[in-house]
């Protein structure tokens, strides 16, 4: 078999991204000689991320749908159409023998000009609730890897295989709790807890335990990772003052495993990506779903977990006034974090790059166009 083409398009977040890079990892790891070309969105982070991870990328000036002032959606559509030409040209020049759609603004129009010039497509949905987009490009995709069961609502059975989501490959590098308590400067004999909002930081997280500080720096028995978000630090930096013997408070983690490793318990939006984290690890998590989502996909996600007696749900609404109690009686509570760990890890499906990676090979393979 000659050296493969294949454009991988979507981010936005690092949920759509690193799935992403894994997916391309993988890809070669199979076939070292394939050449892989990424589509991003200009102006967001993949731009940076992905020649990070070595591989190039064309942005197009695609942007969102604004959901709340429909009349401001003029300039959305005439980015669309220009991002759909790009797109064309990128496809033309590159000749990609498949293209595959991980979410994110840029992959709606690439795999639909895509599917339009004969080019086999491969949509990974990381959510239990599909997207609008994803749904319409289904009906001209050839393979749709999704990580929940029970997707046949929203897409043909036949196009379906449960792969899972991808995580970073770094991931399950193998860290001990001393040396990963080190790394935060905390005791690896304490309960620990990890709370995250994701790269940029989630507003309700950060708010609702520097409302809580004063019972935080009282239990001397339970120590705190908290990444605040590049946006949110100051505020918690100013909020914390001098850094108390059980608080490690950052903007941004670079080695999750670590940080993993080193806890008991997770706090944490219910993002695709890191529920697909937790499964992997085993991690007892506390979620609470962002409300400024799509379709509320991060509520389904959680749930898909809370009916397994997964995680525990809190709602953001109820951030402030339950999140920080239900984390202090869980985190010392040995059976029920067990009971979460034990559970969670039943969901895990691991491997997911390597099956994506061979899913894509094998459209090329078989030249399935539909």
């Amino acid at each position: 078999m000659s050296a493969i083409r294949v454009i991988i398009s979507g981010g936005g977040t690092g949920g759509h991204i690193f799935p992403a890079i894994s997916i391309a990892n993988a890809i070669k790891e199979l076939h070292p000689d394939a050449e892989i070309l990424f589509v991003g969105a200009e102006g967001r982070m993949e731009m940076q991320r992905v020649p990070d991870a070595g591989y190039p990328i064309v942005g197009l000036p695609v942007a969102g749908f604004d959901r709340k002032h429909l009349w401001k959606n003029i300039g959305v559509i005439i980015k669309l159409l220009r991002s759909q030409r790009i797109a064309k040209q990128v496809l033309k020049k590159f000749r990609p023998q498949v293209a595959v759609g991980v979410g994110g603004y840029a992959s709606g129009p690439t795999l639909k000009v895509a599917a339009s010039m004969g080019i086999p497509t491969l949509i990974q949905e990381q959510n239990s609730y599909a997207g609008v987009t994803n749904k319409l490009l289904a009906q001209k995709a050839s393979k749709i890897c999704v990580a929940y069961e029970g997707m046949e609502k929203f897409f043909p059975a036949d196009k379906i295989v449960l792969t899972g989501n991808p995580v970073r490959q770094n991931l399950l590098r193998k860290v001990g709790r001393d040396e990963s308590a080190a790394l935060f400067k905390l005791n690896p004999s304490k309960k620990t807890i990890l709370i995250v909002g994701g790269s940029l930081g989630a507003r309700t997280l950060n708010e609702t335990f520097i409302q809580a500080l004063k019972v935080i720096n009282e239990r001397t028995d339970i120590q705190f990772i908290w990444q605040t978000g590049k946006i949110y630090i100051e505020q918690v930096k100013a909020a914390v003052g001098k850094t108390s013997d059980n608080l490690f408070v950052t903007d941004f983690i670079s080695d999750m495993s670590a940080a993993y490793a080193a806890c008991d318990l997770i706090v944490s939006r219910a993002g695709a990506g890191s529920i697909s984290e937790f499964c992997l690890l085993g991690k007892p998590v506390i979620l609470v779903p962002s409300p400024n989502v799509a379709e509320d996909h991060q509520t389904k996600n959680a749930l898909a977990l809370v009916d397994r007696d997964a995680a525990i749900l809190v709602r953001d609404a109820e951030a402030k006034e339950k999140l920080v109690t239900t984390a202090l009686e869980v985190v010392v509570n040995d059976e029920r974090l067990h009971t979460l760990g034990a559970n969670i890890s039943k969901l895990a499906l691991p491997h997911s790059a390597e099956i994506i990676a061979r899913e894509v090979i094998k459209l090329i393979q078989n030249k399935v166009v539909v």
